[in-house]
């Protein structure tokens, strides 16, 4: 049986005991086979406790998402305001890096299980459609025009899935932030002029 590194899977608080039990099974058995009823049963509780904390299994695998475009739209207003919309962009992708570059492993697990699977991939793209749509939002209220505000929110978009790609994938233990920069770095190499 495949475990994931403890985090504390019999911590005190019910999410993370479920948290920690589905993503042991979607390894162990994959996303599909694995029912809510097992998710329970391995954390030691029951479905219905489940469902106070998880809309669905798939919800395991997303939960955080509405913190993460939050603590990323903190960072984009507190941008300085004489930041261009990249740099304020890139502002707002420090802010992703610091959440989504705490545990590597564990990442690395949930973008396996996502990439095995149409409709999680789907979700997560639709998930990172909505965050580009509020970088795009908040570049406005900070006075950029369009489409100068949604194309540097879609760009933002792009950097942050290749870094995010590369950091997974890194032989050696990096940091997500110095990943992201030196994505954004290669950005601006791809887009010089001649």
């Amino acid at each position: 049986m495949t475990r994931l590194p403890d985090v504390g899977r019999w911590e005190a608080d019910a999410t993370g005991r479920l948290r920690q039990a589905a993503m042991e099974l979607y390894v162990e058995r994959g996303f599909e086979q694995t029912t809510v009823a097992e998710i329970a049963q391995r954390a030691g509780l029951t479905a219905r406790t489940f469902f106070r904390h998880f809309t669905d299994k798939r919800e395991v695998l997303f939960a955080g998402s509405e913190f993460l475009q939050e603590h990323v739209m903190t960072a984009l207003a507190g941008a300085p305001a004489t930041a261009t919309p990249m740099e304020a962009a890139a502002v707002a992708l420090a802010a992703a890096a610091d959440v989504l570059g705490r545990d590597r492993e564990f990442s690395r697990h949930r973008q396996a299980i996502i990439g095995a699977n149409p409709e999680l991939r789907e979700r997560e793209l639709s998930k990172l459609a909505r965050m580009a749509e509020a970088l795009a939002g908040g570049l406005r209220q900070r006075g950029t025009p369009d489409p100068d505000a949604a194309l540097a929110a879609e760009t933002a978009i792009v950097v942050l899935r290749v870094a995010f790609e590369q950091w997974l994938t890194a032989s050696t233990d990096v940091d997500l932030a110095q990943v992201m920069t030196e994505s954004l770095t290669g950005l601006r190499r791809v887009t010089a002029a001649g």
